[in-house]
């Protein structure tokens, strides 16, 4: 019998490589751009075309590299940074493994210049699926110039799972974004179809921050600074007021090298407990810097995942640092531990005594049911609504056969329209076979999601003109968002023109919505967006009207009058699936009236 089991190809081996390391555009400019810090450079200018798909090109005034480092980078494996495993556990470079140009090589046209500053010429090298077409001299460009051109055109199963250009170019600015903001003293510049979005200057931390994310960004910005045995912790926080319901600049670092870590996430905002608005993120940029020792960046291809070696100790060290900045500049309330002003504590001697009990008098003779008018007075100074008398409505339905609105079945059916408020999160009200309960943020949900869809797949468009305009500082990442889907946010009501490409103003909105909450309605709506981008099985018009709907719906906390629940119950139950809010969570439980009576059995 024959034997089995074959070596792979090299260009098969790459490509798989490849699908792990380039899983799309941004990876590469990630690869590459990384590549250019790692050799020195001070000035590394990116170019995409077509979001990535045609063309990205990298160029840098980096160390270069010669004719024969040139060839080998691309081969598996083959690197400048490592020697032996011991430097593993000593990396500060970005990159070490040596995959990524081998991986980019085995799904693209692979274009490089590169040159030393010494070398009277430099080396051109073009690849195409891993198999090298031209090797030649050329002129020195005193760095390296990498171009990369119609990635996975040998993949097009690859190629047709990418997003769309909009979608693709936010994942590329994801990842300049996080590059640039851990080198400051480094240029960098972003241009995408012949357009300079970026045109970043050497710089300090907070410099860079602020060309990146706009001048109002400043204001917001608090510094952080700690200097432990274990860790030290530095860069910037945002203040409270700040907070956006839209994530996007929350970063981490460590020994500049940006990475993702949601224990580290949870000390941060710990440290912003009961001070935060509702349902907002802080921004922050917090620098770590530890032993290479004590850290290991070799747990994920991307290099992003990082396991420390005291992840407890250093949560307590950003928890800590965090609040301490927030009291020190006045931004949260502190305690002041010293003796002026302190609250005294008494202590017990063992000769003293102890002080006598205090004494309780009671009425023992008081009887808060020895008449109906007294035990009415009392539950009204307490704050509790008295019983309420239930009255069978005489048409028996739902909705009080109410015009234009179904008419509830037999277990729907309740007595007098009487709605309670509980908590100002739940209205309740009873039906014939028990209790129900409404989640009134979700009922809100429901109504508009199924509203702003209606309007979606119509030609209608109801549109509230704003005396003042709102104005909103959002990123380009945001900005790339409202691009894709300015038509249908025209079409439901919104009128949002940019001023420049990090500020939008909203003139007007759906006539449905409060103007005051603009701001937060937007932010919410961004933030919401994002998070259904990667869901395939949703349509793009479902995703815009749920995250719409989401970002508009009463918050919960709000107390509804009477007339508002009667209004939001007739609007949840003429909705088509009353049941469930957008996202598929219950809105209605009904609580039968057998298991109420169980209760006091």
């Amino acid at each position: 019998m024959p034997d089995i089991i074959k070596l792979l190809p090299d260009s098969v081996a790459n490509q798989i490589a490849a699908g792990e390391v380039i899983q799309r555009p941004a990876s590469v400019v990630k690869e590459l751009v990384e590549n250019s810090v790692d050799s020195g450079a001070s000035d590394i200018k990116v170019v995409i075309r077509d979001a990535g798909k045609t063309m990205i090109q990298v160029i840098d005034n980096g160390s270069g590299m010669s004719e024969t480092d040139a060839r080998l980078a691309f081969e598996r494996h083959a690197t400048s940074k490592i020697r032996s495993a011991a430097d593993l556990f000593a990396i500060s470079t970005k990159g070490f493994r040596g995959e990524a140009l081998a991986s980019i090589a085995a799904v693209a046209m692979v274009e490089l210049r590169t040159g030393r500053a010494d070398d009277e010429a430099g080396t051109f090298i073009r690849i195409a699926g891993s198999r090298v077409e031209v090797q030649e001299p050329c002129g020195s460009p005193g760095g390296s110039i990498f171009t990369v051109k119609n990635l996975f055109y040998n993949v097009p199963a690859r190629r047709k799972f990418l997003k769309t250009e909009s979608t693709e170019f936010r994942h590329i600015i994801n990842e300049f974004q996080k590059i640039a903001l851990a080198h400051p003293d480094v240029k960098f510049s972003l241009h995408h179809n012949d357009v300079e979005l970026y045109n970043l200057h050497e710089g300090n931390q907070r410099q860079r921050i602020v060309a990146m994310f706009g001048k109002a960004i400043n204001q917001n910005l608090v510094s952080v600074s700690a200097e432990t045995t274990i860790v030290g912790v530095s860069g910037f926080i945002g203040k409270p007021e700040y907070a956006r319901r839209s994530g996007g600049e929350q970063f981490f670092f460590v020994n500049n090298r940006f990475m993702r870590h949601g224990y580290f996430h949870k000390a941060v905002m710990e440290a912003y407990h009961n001070i935060l608005p509702p349902d907002t993120v802080p921004s922050y940029f917090i620098f770590i810097e530890a032993d290479p020792a004590s850290i290991d960046v070799n747990i994920h291809p991307t290099k992003t995942e990082i396991k420390f070696e005291d992840e407890r100790s250093i949560w307590q060290i950003i928890h800590a640092t965090v609040r301490e900045s927030l009291g020190r500049f006045n931004v949260a309330p502190s305690i002041d531990f010293g003796p002026e002003g302190g609250i005294e504590i008494p202590v017990f001697r063992g000769n003293q005594g102890f002080p006598d009990q205090p004494q309780i008098r009671t009425d023992g003779s008081y009887n808060p049911f020895a008449d109906e008018d007294g035990y009415r007075s009392q539950m009204g100074m307490m704050g509790v609504d008295t019983p309420p008398q239930w009255h069978l409505d005489r048409t028996g339905s739902l909705f009080g056969q109410k015009e234009g609105l179904p008419v509830g079945g037999d277990d729907q059916q309740m007595v007098n329209r009487n709605f309670f408020n509980l908590k100002n999160r739940y209205i309740l009200t009873p039906v014939k076979s028990g209790l129900m309960v409404i989640d009134q943020r979700r009922a809100h949900e429901r109504i508009l999601y199924e509203e702003y869809l209606r309007v979606l797949k119509s030609q209608e468009r109801a549109v509230q003109t704003t005396i003042f305009p709102v104005t909103l500082e959002i990123g380009r990442e945001d900005m790339l968002i409202f691009e894709d889907i300015a038509a249908d946010l025209q079409q439901i009501g919104y009128d949002i023109r940019v001023l420049n490409p990090t500020t939008i103003t909203v003139s007007g909105h759906p006539g449905n919505l409060p103007h005051g909450e603009m701001k937060n309605i937007i932010e919410s709506f961004i933030a919401g967006y994002k998070e259904t981008l990667s869901d395939p099985s949703v349509g793009e018009k479902e995703k815009l009207a749920a995250s719409l709907a989401r970002a508009s719906a009463i918050q919960y906390g709000r107390t509804l009058s009477m007339a508002e629940m009667e209004e939001l119950f007739d609007r949840l139950f003429a909705c088509s699936s009353p049941n469930y809010s957008p996202t598929g969570k219950p809105v209605i439980v009904i609580t039968p009236i057998d298991e109420i009576d169980r209760k006091f059995k």
